[in-house]
């Protein structure tokens, strides 16, 4: 599992998501250019020291991210999806990949994905924050690959 993230403008939005792939032992690939310098003070802040604990693969453009990512499914999380992706069957090697805070990701990004997924909102209500979205839909595809960190713990820790 990865968590990709295209071209983000804020950074302390990118500094949560940067925690929580260090946090859960999920690797993430920025894909720049950054709408913000990567040594950002605030990003840094909001990664705490959990940014030196991550594996962060940093990608000059969205053709070298395309040449060089890890194999697996890019499944997109966007507004303009009608895929819930509570109903979604996530694999181990799947790229969870979100999009600008400003203005998402263009057609052609769109267009690679496997797969679009959305978060159900209530009516009239457009999304909400992408760190908060990284969280909820990798925390589901952790759940159903078993890639949490404890539940590895467990599972060594019980013979299996």
């Amino acid at each position: 599992m990865h968590l990709a993230l295209f071209q983000p403008d804020i950074p302390q939005n990118a500094g949560a998501i940067m925690r929580l792939g260090a946090c859960l032992g999920v690797p993430v690939d920025l894909i720049e250019p950054a709408g913000f310098i990567l040594d950002d003070r605030r990003m840094r802040r909001a990664g705490m020291d959990y940014i030196d604990r991550l594996t962060l693969i940093r990608h000059a453009s969205w053709e070298r991210f395309q040449a060089d990512r890890a194999p697996g499914r890019l499944v997109l999380l966007t507004t303009k999806a009608a895929t819930p992706y509570t109903g979604f069957d996530f694999r181990p090697d799947d790229i969870l990949i979100l999009g600008r805070e400003s203005s998402g990701v263009p057609d052609h990004v769109h267009e690679a994905a496997d797969a679009r997924l959305l978060i159900p909102l209530l009516p009239g209500l457009r999304s909400i924050n992408v760190a908060q979205a990284a969280a909820m839909v990798l925390g589901e595809a952790l759940r159903q690959t078993g890639g949490f960190p404890a539940a590895q713990t467990l599972a060594n820790q019980a013979g299996g």
